[in-house]
């Protein structure tokens, strides 16, 4: 997938150019320009340096449709709709702690030289707020934080984004290449047979 964010004037709405690998291109609105780095690119980085294949940009690779996005152009695969509502309600949990994961990277590079030891609090305070488990899930499968030597790297990968995008001229842009790897949620609906609708013309299905 590839993602193209421009570099607009100041104070205007930005966007994000989303070509996904099977050719279905979108149009994400969201951050508003200065020279603060945007937090979709946020997102982005630290999804990217944690492997977080079920976090916000792996799921838009999978197939989530937000509401900030805007179809452009290509062929959209049958019962898109229904897949990505599917896939927004399994994720529920894992989207969240991604927005935590963001959060405490941000809270990580702000600071001049973290230690192990500084991370780990806050770790342990900006991902204790919420579930990490899916409903129905195995109790005995742990959701492990990220360790401080990978969240040190993430820091500083984001300071290093925040560098370019200060630097971009109006008109310029950043663009990433990502590759995630199918999320949970993914190859369990793969499992799932899908309903037919009923309707004229159709035969009804013998299920109940």
């Amino acid at each position: 997938m590839r993602v193209t964010f421009p570099r607009q004037a100041d104070h205007q709405q930005g966007y994000a150019i989303v070509e996904r690998d099977d050719g279905v291109v979108f149009r994400m609105d969201g951050y508003i320009n200065g020279p603060e780095l945007p937090h979709d690119i946020r997102h982005l980085i630290v999804e990217r340096e944690l492997r977080v294949s079920d976090g916000i940009w792996g799921s838009v690779a999978a197939g989530t449709v937000y509401r900030s996005m805007q179809h452009l152009r290509g062929r959209r695969p049958p019962h898109a709709e229904d897949r990505s509502d599917q896939l927004k309600r399994a994720q529920r949990n894992r989207i969240m702690r991604a927005e935590l994961l963001a959060n405490l990277v941000e809270a990580v590079a702000a600071l001049p030289d973290p230690s192990e030891d500084e991370i780990r609090r806050l770790t342990s305070a900006r991902l204790s707020v919420i579930p990490l488990k899916e409903p129905g899930a195995d109790p005995a499968v742990v959701i492990a934080a990220p360790p401080p030597e990978s969240l040190a790297a993430a820091a500083r990968a984001l300071q290093v984004e925040a560098a370019r995008w200060a630097r971009l001229r109006v008109g310029e842009e950043l663009v990433y290449e990502l590759r995630f790897p199918a999320p949970a949620a993914v190859r369990a609906l793969r499992g799932v047979p899908r309903q037919r609708d009923s309707g004229a013309g159709r035969r009804p299905s013998r299920r109940r």
